[in-house]
């Protein structure tokens, strides 16, 4: 040790007593020097903690200023809607008492008009509930007809077409038109009804809507006379307008073929599409029917599908081999992966696992007639009238077609002869030589 001191010394030309002494010296610079540092460290960190405080506070109050302003717009916001809703509910209050339709007496006199709006529609409902609980017509049907007759009550309070009360009573009239809600249908006439006909078909309704209206109301005002609610039916003497019938478009078997091969079932959703256009046209099924066909409803060992058609009518309808077998890929392959927690027993599921809807089927059939080079106009009822006529021209009877496609007139199906007529004429002028 001494020997190392002694070396480092002679080498450094210090006096090895000079090393000695000289080292607490450095030892306490060195000290001094940590300390410093530490201490220099210690400040600097007060100042960023100081300045992270300070700015942390501007912040804060920042955002308390902000949140201070938006509860305020809220609180305002708040209150233009309570006093909106105040107003509102004053006119709705004001709305339930009374209904006032202003009535002009020759040019100048206005007298006012308490109409019971709230007993006519009920009138309207009561008729709906006979439809359906009675009658068992289909949701379509009974929607169709209260639109109408609504329409047609609206007209009549709108044109002042209810005559209004003697003066003798007041306002209110007299206190049969305030006891019964059935004296403004008393007051129809055939010529207001007429009067309405007339303005909707200037309004560019063709006689088919036309027709539509001319039965709700007839049934109504029947409706109202078999329950005493009114003395005569005006619609008695009511003709319904003569409409042009229109042979129903159809595919030829090449066509139907070209639409199904031309099906991809390789891709996602193909069996489920090739499926669905088989049953459309191997069964004859309403595109309504289609949507709403059930697992339980269909017998694959017997060949056979339960339907729920208009009017809630059930009929059994026989399924091809090709569509069973179509089916059966389907229900095995498919089906079990778009099943979802909410997915009911429908046969045909969407990707959200829900029911197919009669607008997306209408998409699917439009999309793979394209797909499959089909120039035509495609949709889903033109596979029904192909399954009609193909049946017919393959010497199938009338009355057989008829209770596959489920109609309640054999009218209705008489008209698929005409189109198989046509068909053969249009044969016979092609390939007959003096035709």
């Amino acid at each position: 040790m001494i020997e190392h001191l002694v070396f480092n010394c002679q080498s450094s030309r210090v006096g090895p007593w000079d090393a000695l002494s000289s080292a607490p010296e450095d030892r306490r610079r060195r000290t001094g020097v940590r300390e410093q540092r530490s201490a220099n460290r210690a400040q600097i960190e007060r100042r960023q903690n100081h300045n992270a405080t300070l700015k942390s506070s501007i912040v804060i109050r920042a955002w308390r200023r902000m949140l201070c302003n938006v509860f305020g717009a809220i609180e305002a916001w708040f209150g233009t809607i309570s006093n909106w809703t105040r107003l509102i509910f004053q006119l709705l209050q004001q709305r339930e008492q009374r209904s006032i339709l202003s009535i002009k007496i020759h040019k100048h006199c206005v007298v006012e008009l308490f109409a019971d709006v709230s007993r006519v529609e009920r009138a309207i409902e009561s008729f709906i509930r006979y439809l359906a609980v009675e009658r068992g017509l289909s949701d379509n049907y009974q929607l169709s007809t209260q639109r109408s007759l609504s329409d047609f009550a609206s007209w009549c309070a709108r044109a002042r077409k209810v005559n209004p009360p003697s003066r003798g009573y007041g306002a209110a009239g007299p206190p049969s038109f305030r006891r019964s809600g059935t004296t403004a249908w008393r007051m129809v006439t055939l010529p207001m009804i007429s009067e309405y006909l007339a303005e909707k078909k200037k309004a560019g309704l063709s006689a088919a809507s036309i027709k539509l209206i001319v039965v709700a109301l007839k049934i109504f005002f029947r409706f109202l006379a078999g329950k005493g609610e009114i003395e005569r039916d005006p619609t008695e003497a009511l003709s319904l307008p003569r409409i042009e019938r229109y042979l129903p478009e159809t595919l030829n078997e090449m066509q139907v073929e070209q639409l199904l091969n031309g099906i991809d079932t390789k891709v996602p959703l193909g069996l489920r599409d090739r499926a669905m256009v088989e049953l459309l046209y191997a069964s004859g099924l309403r595109i309504s029917e289609l949507a709403n066909a059930r697992l339980e409803n269909f017998y694959p060992e017997e060949g056979t599908i339960r339907v729920i058609g208009k009017g809630n009518k059930t009929r059994i309808v026989p399924v091809g081999r090709k569509a069973c077998e179509a089916l059966a890929c389907y229900l095995s392959t498919e089906r079990p992966k778009l099943i979802k927690r909410r997915s009911g027993s429908e046969i045909f599921l969407s990707e959200r696992g829900t029911k197919l809807t009669t607008a997306r089927i209408w998409q699917i059939v439009k999309e793979k007639a394209r797909h499959a080079g089909l120039e035509k106009n495609i949709y889903p009822h033109l596979l029904r009238h192909s399954f009609a006529t193909h049946l017919l021209s393959n010497g199938a009877d009338l009355r057989i077609i008829q209770e596959m496609l489920g109609h309640a007139d054999i009218s209705t199906t008489q008209v698929y002869t005409h189109v198989d007529q046509q068909r053969l004429k249009a044969v016979h002028r092609r390939f007959h030589p003096r035709a």
